[in-house]
């Protein structure tokens, strides 16, 4: 636990801590409103959240050698993320009312 300061720390755990919050409430304002791209855009976040949760992890075993493998679990669950949160963006643009469509 020594390889970040307090600051960094408390950074790293509310920051996971208001992702799932938010994934939560997505879901939840989804589910009221029979909001299907909502409740996926929740679901699209989870792998975000395992790449925050593998590098929390990591530093709190002081980066140990023999957890190296969450370096690349975090990596990968980063591109995973990227590329759900993306289709999960494009989806609710595709549901969106039209008079809320972005002209392009």
């Amino acid at each position: 636990m020594h390889a970040l300061s307090f600051g960094t720390w408390w950074i790293h755990v509310a920051s996971v801590f208001e992702w799932l919050l938010a994934m939560v409430l997505i879901a939840q304002r989804g589910s009221r409103g029979s909001q299907m791209s909502m409740i996926w855009l929740s679901a699209a976040m989870i792998p975000a959240l395992i790449s925050a949760m593998a590098a929390c992890t990591w530093h709190l075993y002081d980066n140990a050698e023999s957890l190296r493998w969450l370096v690349t679990l975090q990596a990968s669950t980063t591109l995973l993320g990227n590329v759900t949160l993306a289709i999960a963006a494009w989806n609710l643009q595709r549901d969106a009312p039209v008079d809320m469509k972005v002209k392009g």
